[in-house]
C-alpha cells in the first residue's frame, strides 16, 4: 500500500513540474504575439517565390505577400530578414528569424535543425534551356556529356541535385541568382536545373528564348514548405492557417497573381 502511496505521489509531483515547465517556458507562437513582429528569413533571389529590390530594399513575390497574411492572421506586423542560400542553414540555427519563407525546399538536413509546415506545393527538377534546345537535354544522361555547361546558383538544392547527379558535364556556379537565366539566354551556359514553377515562370519571363524542358514531367520528387524554428505550437498555427487558406480561397488567390 505504502508503495502505491508513494509511486501515485511521484506520478503527481512529476505532473506539477511539467505544468510548471510548461508555464515558464511559453512557446516562440507566445513570443511573436508578445513581440508584435513575425522575423520572416528570406534570401530575395528565387522569382517568383522572393525577390529583394536593393534600391528600394524591398520585398515582393509569391511567399512575401504570404508572409504578409501569415502576420495579418497572427496579429503582428512582418519583419523581412535577408539571407542567402549558402548560408541559410548558419541564420537558421543562429535564431536570426522564426521562420524561413521564400521558395524553401523540404529536405532532411533542415528538418533536423527545425519543423516544417505542412507543403505548400508539390516541386521537382527540371531543366530550362534555349528553346531550339530543348529536345538535347530531355534526360540526365543527355545532360550529363563532356561539353555540356550546367550552370547553377550556390549552396541549394539545385546545386545538391546538380553535383549528385552530374560527373562528365561541366557545372558552373553562378552567385547571382537573379541573372542566372541570362546567362543561358547570352549563351554562356547549356542549362539549368531547376524547380519547375521556376522554369515555367522564366519561360514566361523570356518568351520565345528560354523554354522549361518538360516541368510535368521532372527528375525527382520534392516539395516546398515553411522552415520554421522547433516550435510546435508555432507549426500547430501555421499549418492550420495554411490549411484555412488553400480552403477559402485566399491561398489561390496569391498563388494566381505570381504563377498564372
Amino acid at each position: 500500500m505504502t508503495v502505491r502511496i508513494l509511486a501515485a505521489l511521484a506520478v503527481a509531483l512529476l505532473m506539477n513540474l511539467s505544468a510548471h515547465a510548461q508555464q515558464a517556458s511559453p512557446s516562440r507562437l507566445d513570443e511573436i504575439i508578445k513581440r508584435g513582429t513575425l522575423r520572416v528569413g528570406m534570401t530575395g533571389d528565387y522569382k517568383p517565390f522572393t525577390y529583394l529590390d536593393k534600391a528600394r530594399q524591398q520585398f515582393s513575390g509569391f511567399d512575401v505577400d504570404m508572409a504578409q497574411a501569415l502576420g495579418k492572421a497572427l496579429g503582428v506586423k512582418v519583419e523581412f530578414v535577408p539571407t542567402a542560400w549558402p548560408k541559410l542553414m548558419k541564420d537558421f540555427e543562429a535564431d536570426q528569424f522564426d521562420i524561413a519563407m521564400g521558395g524553401v525546399s523540404v529536405t532532411l538536413d533542415r528538418q533536423k535543425k527545425g519543423y516544417f509546415s505542412i507543403p505548400i506545393m508539390r516541386e521537382e527538377k527540371t531543366p530550362i534551356a534555349r528553346c531550339a534546345d530543348v529536345g538535347k537535354y530531355q534526360s540526365i544522361a543527355d545532360i550529363d556529356k563532356k561539353g555540356i555547361r550546367v550552370i547553377v546558383n550556390p549552396g541549394g538544392t539545385n546545386e545538391r541535385f546538380a553535383r549528385a547527379n552530374i560527373k562528365d558535364a561541366d557545372i558552373t556556379v553562378f552567385p547571382d541568382n537573379t541573372e542566372i537565366f541570362h546567362e543561358i539566354a547570352k549563351g554562356n551556359a547549356d542549362l539549368m536545373m531547376t524547380d519547375a514553377s521556376e522554369t515555367r515562370y522564366q519561360q514566361k519571363q523570356n518568351s520565345g528564348v528560354l523554354c522549361a524542358v518538360h516541368p510535368d514531367k521532372p527528375f525527382d520528387f520534392s516539395e516546398k514548405a515553411y522552415w520554421l524554428q522547433r516550435d510546435m505550437a508555432l507549426k500547430a498555427f501555421v499549418d492550420q492557417w495554411l490549411h484555412i487558406s488553400m480552403e477559402d480561397g485566399s491561398y489561390k488567390k496569391i498563388y494566381a497573381a505570381w504563377f498564372d
